[in-house]
Parts: structure tokens; C-alpha cells; sequence
């Protein structure tokens, strides 16, 4: 059985989220090492939340490595 929930976040809310700023998530997407945001009209996006979740997932699994 699929989950079929699909909830979007906006940047205020990914920045929220994240604690990054709006120019490293553009510049994080501009180097494959942030989920994209789908389009939700002619000037709107949103990411989907549980890509952001799995990004900040591997973030705290990657911070035993370092």
C-alpha cells in the first residue's frame, strides 16, 4: 500500500527546516547536493517534504565520517 501524501514545503519552510540560507540552497542545487523543487505554477515551487527529510537524514548520518 502506497502513500499517496505528498506535502509541500516552500523555501520559507525549507530554510526553516534546514537552517540553511536561500542562496546555499540555490547554490547546494546547483551542484546536485540538494533536492530540486517542483513547480507549482507560472512563478511558484515547492519541494517535497520527505526529500527534505531524507536530505537531512544523510546529513546526520554523514556527520560520524567527517
Amino acid at each position: 500500500d502506497q502513500n499517496l501524501t505528498c506535502n509541500i514545503l516552500k523555501r520559507p519552510a525549507v530554510q526553516t527546516r534546514t537552517g540553511l540560507s536561500r542562496s546555499t540552497i540555490y547554490l547546494m542545487m546547483a551542484q546536485d547536493a540538494f533536492p530540486k523543487p517542483i513547480p507549482l505554477g507560472a512563478r511558484a515551487v515547492g519541494w517535497i517534504e520527505s526529500e527534505i527529510d531524507a536530505w537531512l537524514e544523510s546529513r546526520k548520518a554523514q556527520r560520524g565520517k567527517a
